[in-house]
């Protein structure tokens, strides 16, 4: 039985709320990772490493149609944290 236009809606936000406090979560370990970064002198950019989460991501997925979709996920999600990264480096007088 196909769900109602509301009842979608409603699942959406639902899922939405957990999206927003697992991004908050994520966002906080990524601030630990800037303070790991300052006290040994790394720099925010590690190519290496962010080409392995969007592979693995990407391998976690049930159905590969969503790969891409995925991906481009991670890319705005990994843009975001190495912009806090940068902001804590650039605070702390690294940057």
């Amino acid at each position: 039985m196909m769900r109602t236009l509301e009842e979608s809606r409603a699942a959406l936000d639902q899922v939405d709320r957990q999206i927003v406090r697992l991004f908050e979560e994520r966002m906080q370990i990524s601030r630990d990772v800037a303070a790991y970064k300052i006290a040994n002198g790394l720099p925010v950019l590690d190519r290496s490493r962010e080409a392995q989460v969007l592979e693995n991501r990407a391998a976690m997925l049930s159905d590969a149609y969503w790969a891409e979709s995925v991906r481009a996920l991670y890319e705005a999600i990994m843009a975001l944290s190495r912009q806090e990264q940068e902001k804590l480096l650039r605070e702390a007088g690294e940057a």
